[in-house]
């Protein structure tokens, strides 16, 4: 059983080769410096998955095919069972064309990659953000209701989304996980940002303010945060040995 994954070097990615190596079988990963390689390797030792596995491939997700060597594209055709899709810029700060570059035209490569190994199955990452503004529980079978506007983000996690509905040539799956968190049982988080400078908003809000008096629009409210490990337990917790 052999996987592909890109972004393994993020957040979500070094908690999910962390359970995906449990499994047997070998693990190309794509990345685009030698930087990237040792950031995994010394996640490796901290969070306790063997590497000796771990098969790293040099490319750029903007370029076609991922920018990979074609005889990497030769030895690896037919023997990909699943490719995980992770890599993505998700900062709100990047420019427009970043994040277009990156995550729309790296989800078609990646799809042509896919297509090329011809794959078993396709997994692609995606974001609550292609609900957009959508008030309510917005499901699966949504799709057609999503309508982001305003930042270049959102309608990038869309037209991404898309991409894979429309043009997958492999089987796929999608996944939308919200505002992602450091781990349930132990917080680790291997990084400070986005929601935990909001947490630190919130706790001087209340701090400030009498413990009488609520915070409108903030306690009581939903807010979509969900931990690392139930991002990532999901994602295998299926028999995918059988694909």
């Amino acid at each position: 059983m052999n996987y592909f994954v890109t972004g393994a070097s993020g957040f979500i990615g070094l908690n999910l080769l962390q359970r995906l190596t449990k499994r047997s079988g070998i693990f190309y990963l794509l990345i685009r410096s030698d930087d990237s390689q040792i950031k995994i390797l010394n996640a490796a030792k901290q969070l306790g998955f063997p590497t000796d596995h771990l098969v790293f491939i040099q490319g750029d997700l903007t370029q076609p095919n991922m920018g990979i060597a074609p005889q990497w594209i030769e030895k690896l055709n037919n023997s990909v069972n699943h490719f995980f899709h992770l890599a993505a810029v998700y900062s709100l700060e990047a420019d427009c064309d970043t994040i277009d570059k990156v995550n729309i035209d790296g989800t078609r490569h990646a799809l042509q990659l896919a297509d090329k190994l011809g794959v078993g199955c396709f997994h692609h990452v995606s974001s609550i953000a292609v609900a957009g503004q959508y008030r309510g529980w917005f499901h699966e079978d949504m799709f057609e209701q999503a309508h982001p506007e305003g930042h270049s983000y959102l309608t990038s996690k869309l037209a991404s989304e898309a991409l894979v509905r429309d043009q997958a040539a492999v089987p796929w799956r999608v996944y939308r996980p919200g505002v992602v968190i450091g781990d349930s049982k132990t917080g680790a988080a291997m990084r400070i940002d986005g929601p935990y400078y909001f947490f630190k908003l919130i706790q001087k809000m209340r701090n400030t303010l009498p413990q009488w008096m609520p915070i409108l629009g903030l306690e009581g409210g939903r807010l979509n945060l969900v931990p690392v490990d139930f991002v990532t337990d999901a994602w295998i917790i299926f028999p995918i040995s059988r694909i």
